[in-house]
């Protein structure tokens, strides 16, 4: 990244601005701004989240917010009640009262004296997603949002659900966010009353991993903060972002096809971060970038972006799966709109071993994946609590060897897909609840296996997500399966697997009982949308270098650590996917502070006993200044039966050296079609 710190503003920053609430709570925000704003107002940049602008994200911050306010915007970093320094209690996420109060905060500013009266947003991950929900409610003030890593749809494209299927990435983020809503604010900044607002945030506590388990369907909880509930709410100009290592991606595309106002999309080669720091592939000048967003928007400048390609797509090709360090090469391409005109698709049929470009006779083939296929997978949203671990996939060809898999010839000449693959395929199966993973894999000459994108669906959701029911064993039924949308070009010479397994552990729970499905040959196809008849725009160089303003001054007192491991127990048949984080000690000298996050996970399983899976979380926080430190301690862990899960949770606060709150939670959640 090119380091500026030569605008065309000179930036003044205000540390911790108070925004009061009609309800009397306080909020906390940072805040950069052009020296003359009071005199000559701009345009307002917000980013909304719960992370901790004095400590947590100050370091991202400090990349992104100035460089806008170099550039003439004043740009405000704002803590969600309850996080950070913001007064009040955080209960969840997305709730009515975290969008009731971005309101209140868009009022606010439009009175400021330094404010224009034009705001937008921006935000990835949950700042994302407020930008889209707030987007809907159509505050006056708010002229244009950039939404990074979100979705329009709580169920199907968040952490928690995918296909019907519980991911355990809703564990680890429900370890996330408990830890999040539970931290205390900073002594230097809100006084003495530190230690009475950390006890209201605990006492008030509650573990939303159990709410999230009470809603095993798509019911009103998740239609809750869910745009695509009411595409045309969001009239506001929209930019939506994300990369194709993300969990998130499909939602750009939905985004593109049902919104009615000006928008835009970017999809790059990128997991769970802001483009300018992008990984892995390039990073870009994605500041650059939005500038041109934000004064179209919010200064009205005629900069002909609305001509420009509705869509900026990377095209991958030759991935190479790596825990730590995945690469993938490609190039840029544009498209003036979503869906295409023309889509033509290229259909492949289910062969014995094979993907034939003809039909051939029908045969039968059974498939009962270990407990442990899926353990290559890797995080289902790489790196989306920031960090440096290997969270990403590995070789693929151990989880092929636990599926079915389908292959094609070796390819006479490149073949380029972009869109959603959707399997057509008639099943039966000896079990009630029953799950498919469904993986297209690259394979390259000399056989290494690299997953391009992936689907999982619970059987019993086959008819949707809010209509589960079950599977009569033995009956024989079809399903139509969407792979997440992709672009990718599989090279000459290479290879097209498609992989099915029953089980994909560690990445989603698995189901009550081991089942064996008999995949039926004869009418079973794989379709891949081809990027035939598409008018695609050569994009040779259309972003700048990635550039960002000085990095915060930030002394690393001890480095950050991880390290994951698979262990396997012979005598009792369990495997142990252990991955522990430290951040390290980071001294902060311009708040005198420093602050350290540990994490220990455990993703264990038994051979053969689907109702063994555990996952079990260990979260440390700590800031302290001088002689004294607070700190808490959390331990969050999912089990299960045939019936039900079981949710353990404990919370302790440290003040210093005293335990000043304890508390231990347990509840059994029946399964319901899981």
């Amino acid at each position: 990244m090119i380091e500026r710190n030569q605008f065309p503003h000179t930036v003044r920053m205000v540390q911790n601005l108070q925004i009061p609430l009609s309800d009397g709570c306080t909020l906390t925000a940072r805040l950069w701004l052009p020296d003359d704003a009071e005199t000559n107002p701009v345009p307002a940049i917000v980013e909304y989240i719960p992370y901790r602008q004095h400590d947590g994200t100050a370091a991202l911050d400090a990349r992104t917010h100035p460089y806008f306010a170099g550039h003439g915007y004043a740009a405000l970093r704002v803590d969600i009640r309850g996080s950070g320094n913001s007064e009040g209690v955080l209960h969840d996420e997305y709730l009515k009262q975290e969008h009731e109060d971005a309101l209140e905060i868009l009022s606010w500013i439009e009175k400021q004296s330094w404010c224009s009266g034009n705001i937008g947003m921006i935000g990835i991950s949950w700042g994302g997603f407020a930008a889209l929900q707030i987007a809907a409610l159509r505050p006056p003030q708010l002229k244009a949002i950039i939404t990074v890593c979100s979705t329009d749809d709580r169920y199907t494209d968040d952490v928690h659900w995918m296909g019907g299927c519980l991911l355990t990435s809703s564990v680890s983020w429900g370890a996330g966010i408990f830890g999040v809503k539970h931290r205390p604010p900073d002594v230097s900044v809100v006084g003495d009353k530190w230690r009475d607002m950390w006890l209201d945030r605990l006492e008030s506590n509650s573990v939303p991993l159990i709410s999230w388990l009470k809603h095993q369907q798509r019911d009103e909880f998740w239609q809750h903060g869910s745009v695509c509930e009411d595409y045309d709410s969001v009239e506001c100009p929209v930019y939506a972002v994300g990369g194709w290592t993300d969990g998130y991606t499909d939602a750009i595309f939905r985004l593109m096809e049902n919104l009615k106002g000006p928008r835009r999309a970017l999809v790059g080669p990128w997991t769970h971060v802001y483009p300018h720091f992008g990984f892995p592939g390039p990073a870009i000048g994605f500041l650059q970038d939005s500038l041109r967003w934000w004064d179209r928007w919010l200064k009205d400048k005629k900069n002909e972006i609305e001509s420009e390609p509705m869509l900026n797509i990377w095209m991958q090709e030759n991935f190479r799966a790596d825990a730590s360090n995945p690469t993938v090469n490609g190039n840029w391409f544009g498209l003036k709109d979503w869906p295409p005109d023309e889509h033509s698709r290229k259909v492949f049929w289910l062969a014995d071993n094979k993907l034939d470009p003809s039909p051939r006779s029908e045969i039968s083939l059974e498939i009962r994946s270990p407990t442990t296929s899926g353990l290559k997978g890797g995080e289902w949203c790489p790196r989306d609590g920031g960090g440096m671990g290997p969270e990403f996939q590995m070789d693929q060809r151990q989880d092929d060897g636990c599926s079915l898999c389908f292959e094609t010839d070796y390819l006479e000449e490149d073949f380029e897909i972009l869109g959603k693959p959707t399997l057509n395929l008639d099943v039966a199966v000896d079990q009630p609840i029953a799950m498919l993973a469904i993986r297209l894999c690259d394979l390259t000459p000399t056989g290494k296996s690299s997953r391009i994108t992936f689907g999982l669906l619970n059987l019993c959701n086959r008819d949707g997500h809010n209509n589960p029911k079950s599977i009569i064993p033995g009956e024989r039924f079809t399903i139509q399966l969407q792979l997440k949308s992709v672009a990718y070009r599989f090279l000459k010479g290479h290879r097209i697997r498609l992989a099915i397994s029953t089980n994909y552990w560690p990445m989603a729970w698995p189901s009550p009982k081991r089942e064996t499905v008999t995949v039926f040959s004869g009418s079973a196809s794989l379709e891949l949308p081809t990027t035939d008849n598409i008018d695609v725009i050569t994009l040779d160089e259309p972003f700048k270098q990635a550039e960002g303003a000085p990095e915060l001054l930030a002394h690393i007192e001890s480095p950050e650590s991880t390290a994951m491991n698979i262990n396997y127990n012979v005598g009792t048949g369990e495997t142990d996917l252990a991955y522990q984080t430290d951040d390290g000690v980071t001294y902060y000298p311009d708040i005198d502070l420093s602050t350290q996050r540990t994490a220990d996970n455990h993703y264990l399983i038994r051979d053969n006993d689907p109702t063994s899976a555990t996952v079990r979380m260990y979260r440390t926080f700590k800031i302290s200044r001088q002689d004294w430190s607070a700190s808490t301690v959390e331990t969050l862990q999912l089990t299960c039966d045939a019936d039900a899960f079981e949710v353990q949770a404990k919370l302790e606060a440290f003040d210093t050296d005293e335990c000043i709150f304890s508390r231990d939670w347990i509840e059994r959640i029946p399964r319901n079609f899981k």
